[in-house]
């Protein structure tokens, strides 16, 4: 659901679609954000010839045959293949969800006559996570409250919390100037309005000073609430602290939203009927999103991958759920079976790397993989290279005869050429530890950046979209595009700040030891650094909203939910490496657990 206004993407706080703007604080380290052709074509053959002078890694870095990693084991077993499924509840919440969605969208239409309730309506659609149902509703709606919006707020006394939802929906920053005081400082009347204020300040992009001082006035305001607030509105708060609402998963925000929305203690403000029609539709989908899985589980049991791949993780469950963060609407169950397959095949492919292939032989692979022919199996020298060759072919040319058919092989293509890039920069790293070799900061980047696997995620979610078109994947791999710099950057930091430390103790160069080496910085203060690095990458995600784009909403609204995808995935731990630490709570809570009715 997107407004378009004047060559600008805008849309309500579920759409909005995020690129990068190129930093310019006092950063050096980002400024080689590029993989230049030039060097690419020089991995397999040399090291590097950057002109900074790097330090060699000391002999605890030393490459002794395997960077073995024991990975953990699964940890769900055949749960998922044993799951009963009760067909007659699935069918008694679809059938309650096609009556209340009548409902709810005459509900919809009504709000128009009023335009704070609307904009308010609609925000609680999206924060339900029930909005999909009213895409084009919604679209048509937001068109006219836009035209009319500066005279809505200027017109009306509206307080904060009204300002705030406003924001949220039209990402129109001024409108906060009249809640400061003489001071300049913001005016605090009620909870709901700080608390959104806050959510909405996730919004902001790099220059916006008011937001950036809403941020940490909120964030301070909201630590002192904690204490001295309802245990309801506390567990609000800190959730909201923990992760805003504008990096949170999809599916997750929308349970969370839907058990606070149920418990407020403003009773006459909550809509049952709503509320009723979210918890349906919620645990229709996640039904449905069960026995997808259950399948998925099934098929792979079949290829016994565990058996042929031992020194791998094997965490089809963790990659199915990151398929729902891209997508969780019912429509799309075949984007998110592709996806699924295709991700799993590269965790397969990064361990490989990382944790068994030594580096004569990875030379061998990464020849192969430049090939993605068959043909180059021969030349692989052992049996499980062979295996993990075959299936890379055997797993992208079904994808491919599959969308063959709709004229979109070209999806496909793009995806392979940039599996091809991520190879070669992989191989990068390896030599790096087989060598040892301690890059700079700026040189381990460039080759980084492309092993955050980002690019080729987003390449590989597109797939399955019948929306994404050969526009949308030049776009996507063009190395100026603001979204491309972003992604690279949120994904490689939010990594190296939680495995840094367990990869150097396997002997593999870390990012954060780089930094250090560089800067001549602690780990904390490295750490510090990426996270303000991170932070200026979100913030022009962000300002690519107002900005337009040669691609729809919903294709570049995929982009920003792997940004969600990785904040989730590392935000205590290694998610899929030890899910039971960060991601299995979240896995069940969206994939098994329905919430009651």
């Amino acid at each position: 659901m997107a407004v378009q206004v004047q060559g600008s993407v805008l849309g309500n706080t579920n759409t909005l679609l995020c690129l990068y703007k190129a930093p310019s604080p006092p950063i050096p380290m980002l400024i080689p954000l590029r993989l230049h052709k030039a060097k690419r074509c020089c991995f397999v053959a040399a090291h590097s010839t950057s002109s900074t002078k790097a330090a060699p890694l000391s002999s605890n870095h030393r490459e002794s045959g395997r960077p073995l990693a024991n990975f953990p084991p699964d940890i769900w077993g055949d749960r998922f293949l044993t799951l009963s499924f009760d067909i007659s509840e699935l069918n008694r919440c679809s059938r309650q969800v096609e009556v209340l969605k009548e409902t709810v969208k005459d509900m919809l239409m009504a709000s128009t006559t009023d335009p704070l309730h609307n904009v308010l309506l609609i925000n609680l659609l999206c924060r339900l996570g029930v909005s999909y149902h009213f895409e084009s509703e919604i679209d048509q709606q937001l068109t006219h409250c836009f035209d009319a919006l500066s005279k809505l707020i200027h017109c009306n006394d509206y307080n904060l919390h009204a300002i705030a939802i406003m924001f949220h929906v039209f990402r129109s920053h001024d409108v906060f100037n009249k809640f400061k005081d003489e001071n300049g400082e913001f005016k605090v009347k009620d909870t709901k309005g700080v608390i959104n204020l806050y959510e909405v300040s996730q919004f902001r992009i790099n220059g916006e000073l008011i937001l950036d001082k809403a941020c940490a006035f909120t964030t301070s305001q909201l630590k002192s609430m904690v204490s001295r607030t309802s245990p309801h509105h506390a567990h609000y708060i800190k959730n909201a602290l923990y992760c805003p609402y504008q990096r949170g998963v999809p599916r997750l925000e929308a349970r969370q939203h839907i058990c606070f929305y149920e418990k407020d203690g403003d009773i006459e403000a909550r809509n049952d009927t709503l509320l009723k029609f979210a918890k349906y539709d919620f645990n229709r989908i996640q039904m449905m999103l069960q026995q997808e899985l259950s399948n998925l589980c099934s098929e792979w049991k079949e290829e016994n991958m565990e058996a042929k791949l031992p020194y791998a993780r094997h965490r089809i469950v963790e990659f199915f759920f990151a398929a729902t963060v891209f997508y969780f609407e019912p429509y799309y169950a075949r984007a998110r079976n592709i996806y699924a397959k295709l991700i799993s095949t590269l965790g397969f492919i990064d361990d490989t790397y990382d944790a068994y292939g030594t580096y004569e032989k990875l030379q061998y692979f990464t020849e192969a993989i430049q090939r993605f022919d068959i043909g180059a199996v021969d030349k692989l020298p052992t049996d499980y290279l062979k295996f993990l060759y075959e299936t890379i072919l055997n797993v992208h040319n079904k994808i491919e005869d599959k969308v063959r058919k709709e004229g979109r092989s070209y999806a496909v293509s793009y995806t392979k050429n940039e599996l091809k890039e991520v190879a070669l920069a992989y191989l990068v790293e390896r030599r790096w530890v087989h060598g040892c070799y301690m890059p700079t900061f700026d040189e381990y980047l460039e080759t980084a950046l492309k092993t955050s696997v980002a690019i080729l995620s987003v390449c590989q979610a597109l797939i399955g979209m019948e929306e994404a078109d050969e526009t949308a994947y030049q776009w996507l791999i063009n190395t100026d595009n603001k979204l491309y710099k972003a992604l690279n950057v949120i994904a490689r930091l939010y990594d190296d700040i939680t495995t840094n430390e367990a990869e150097e103790k396997r002997g593999l160069v870390c990012g954060t030891s780089c930094y250090m080496k560089q800067y001549g910085v602690t780990r904390q203060e490295a750490v510090e650094a990426y996270r303000e690095m991170i932070e200026v990458a979100w913030k022009d995600m962000n300002e690519s909203c107002l900005k337009p784009m040669p691609v729809s909403h919903k294709v570049a609204l995929r982009a920003l939910n792997f940004a969600r995808l990785v904040l989730v995935v590392y935000m205590k731990d290694d998610g899929f490496t030890r899910p039971e630490l960060s991601l299995k709570d979240v896995i069940a809570k969206v994939l098994i657990h329905p919430i009651p009715l």
